[in-house]
């Protein structure tokens, strides 16, 4: 919360309206909503998840192809993501949809068990989800939640026990699709070939990463202090937004940019243990399915902050603006929580 409201000063700067509307959106909706869902999942038996996960996941499916009804639908810089609800502020539904998604995968292994090396029971399912997927979210158009639920989802399969070798001819499939994606889509070839060459337009498609790595850059070791970023106020993109981290890298420097990385490893490792020790398949592959997509999800954003990994524009987890993002994020938190009281192994 600290960071984010540091960074949405530079929106105060701009727009004074605007930034109250995003500090309504994120701390209200957010992180309030947020934090009444962590109780109440803390309060609902996990297998709750199970009984309605498909219910669960055909809801998202319903609410996210809803941004196409043009009563619904809301665009915002040519990308068709959002539904508007009267005088409420619009939300991401795709949020819902990966959250949707890890659930009912999840029911779905546990159910199949040890089928899942039958390809009709593992391989297949996971394809007739990521097509019917893909059709919404390439139309949005939304790759990379696309590619975070692929990552999510051949990861869950791995848990699952299916073999390697299947895996890699899934990995090598969905790298095929989007490659011929790539092919005929005018702004993903200018996300590669920034990516590839960082100089090449400095006043247009390289605008973002050059100011995200100057602004990291003039952090140093120990950063120019809380509050101090320059780059938030003229020059970065978003910046309480997907370019958060480069923030917080001028603002804490290294060492506080590598402190926030390990946070998140730890929470990786701590969700991890949880998983191993939960009591039952379902529960093991839910909370697996959860730590996988926040993990992808926050890493995504930290490698395209720092030109690791083409621009993204994913959202860094609990960190940058997206109600409907820390909400749901919060939500899969307290449900990862309420398992752990189920741990055979207590720690």
């Amino acid at each position: 919360m600290a960071m984010f409201i540091s960074a949405s000063l530079g929106v105060l700067a701009r727009n004074g309206g605007t930034f109250f509307s995003v500090l309504f959106s994120q701390l209200v909706l957010g992180f309030g909503l947020g934090l009444v869902g962590v109780f109440f999942c803390l309060k609902i038996n996990y297998k709750f998840w199970r009984k309605y996960s498909f219910y669960i996941f055909l809801g998202s499916i319903l609410l996210t192809a809803a941004v196409f009804i043009p009563s619904l639908g809301f665009s915002h810089q040519g990308a068709e993501r959002w539904i508007k609800l009267g005088p409420l502020p619009s939300f991401q539904p795709v949020e819902i949809l990966k959250f949707g998604f890890v659930i009912y995968f999840a029911a779905w292994l546990s159910w199949v068990k040890n089928k899942v090396q039958d390809f009709k029971f593992g391989i297949l399912p996971l394809g007739a989800m990521l097509a019917v997927i893909a059709v919404i979210l390439f139309n949005q158009p939304d790759t990379k939640s696309f590619i975070l639920i692929t990552i999510t989802g051949i990861s869950m399969l791995f848990i699952s026990g299916v073999s390697v070798k299947y895996i890699l001819g899934i990995g090598l499939g969905v790298i095929l699709v989007l490659g011929s994606l790539v092919s005929i889509t005018p702004y993903l070839q200018e996300r590669v070939k920034t990516f590839l060459d960082p100089s090449q337009d400095p006043q247009g498609s390289s605008y973002q990463i050059q100011q995200s790595l100057i602004a990291i850059g003039s952090g140093g070791i120990l950063g120019r202090g809380y509050g101090q970023s320059i780059q938030k106020f003229s020059y970065l993109p978003e910046p309480q937004g997907d370019s958060i981290f480069a923030v917080l890298g001028e603002e804490f420097g290294f060492i506080g940019s590598v402190a926030v990385i390990v946070l998140y490893l730890l929470f990786a490792l701590r969700g991890f243990r949880i998983a191993i020790n939960s009591p039952d398949l379902f529960s093991r592959l839910l909370v697996s399915g959860i730590v996988i997509l926040i993990a992808a999800q926050s890493f995504m954003n930290i490698a395209s902050a720092t030109g690791v990994f083409p621009l993204t524009g994913v959202p860094l987890v609990f960190m940058s603006h997206g109600g409907t993002s820390l909400m749901i994020y919060l939500i899969a938190t307290g449900i990862i929580l309420q398992i752990s009281k189920y741990n055979r192994v207590k720690f």
